[in-house]
Parts: structure tokens; C-alpha cells; sequence
């Protein structure tokens, strides 16, 4: 008897019980980040990236010129936190800053020719990484979807956010 009861007190006695955070919108959201970080990770390995950086390399290569506040805005990362992310794509020469032709105290961001070239191959890849989340989506029409619900969340997010 000892024993059971030892056992159970070690979370022995059985399965553990996960549904107070399976049905958790914030904890699956959040697992779902990890395991998709952790797959970005892999994926992107040869590349010395972090998705962050990603993200910036890409919103640069399709507005290029636009000011380091709106290309942070728009991924939602602070200045502070925004400026040693593109100092470093600046060391590795894939950006650079240009004084911007609308206002000159703001620096307008550029992808170098190597970043230009570093993109294309990180956008054949990360082709190759949607066509797999698509697939355990359930297809295009799935992902559509899942991506629209996604957006619900962020915008109701924004709007309640300090």
C-alpha cells in the first residue's frame, strides 16, 4: 500500500491529466511557436538566421526604402529591441541604411546585392517549410483559414493591448 501510494504522489498512478492546458488557447499557441521555432531552427541552420531576422530581410526585399520604425511597427518589435537586430544584418552586409529621401533624420533600410542574393535562397526554403505546415494544415484552404483566425487574434490583441 505504501507503495501506491508513493507511486501516485511521483505521478505514477497513471496518464498525466493535460487537459486543463490542451484546451488552453494561450498554451497551444504558445507550444505551437516553440515546436515551429524549433523546426525554423533546423531548416534555416546552413543560414545563421533567427526568424526575427528573417522577417526583416523580407519586409525589406518587397518595401524597400521604408523608414526602421515602420519595417519594426510593422513586425511589432520595439526600437531598442529593433536596432541590434539590423546592426547585425548590417555586419553581415545582407542591409544597410540609407538616410531616407522623405526625412533625413530616419534611415530608409536596403537589402545589399549579397542580401538580395541571401534572400532569394532563404525564400526557396522557407517555400519548401510552408508547403509542410500547409500539408498538416489540410491543404491551402485549411491554411487560409487557419491564418485568418490568427489574424483575429492579433487584432483583437492590438486593440486591447497597453
Amino acid at each position: 500500500m505504501t507503495n501506491t501510494v508513493e507511486n501516485e504522489e511521483l505521478g505514477e498512478a497513471g496518464a498525466l491529466d493535460v487537459s486543463s492546458i490542451e484546451h488552453s488557447v494561450i498554451f497551444q499557441m504558445k507550444r505551437t511557436q516553440t515546436l515551429l521555432t524549433r523546426r525554423f531552427h533546423s531548416r534555416f541552420a546552413g543560414f545563421d538566421l533567427r526568424p526575427g531576422e528573417y522577417g526583416i530581410l523580407l519586409l525589406i526585399a518587397t518595401n524597400p526604402g521604408r523608414k526602421q520604425t515602420e519595417i519594426a511597427d510593422a513586425l511589432g518589435v520595439q526600437r531598442a529591441n529593433f536596432v541590434p537586430l539590423i546592426n547585425a544584418l548590417e555586419r553581415r552586409q545582407l542591409t544597410e541604411r540609407r538616410p531616407s529621401l522623405q526625412d533625413r533624420r530616419s534611415n530608409a533600410l536596403y537589402l545589399t546585392p549579397i542580401g538580395e542574393s541571401f534572400v532569394q535562397k532563404i525564400c526557396q526554403v522557407e517555400a519548401a517549410f510552408e508547403a509542410e505546415c500547409t500539408a498538416r494544415l489540410g491543404g491551402v484552404k485549411a491554411r487560409e483559414a487557419f491564418l485568418a483566425l490568427l489574424s483575429r487574434v492579433v487584432a483583437g490583441t492590438a486593440a486591447t493591448s497597453p
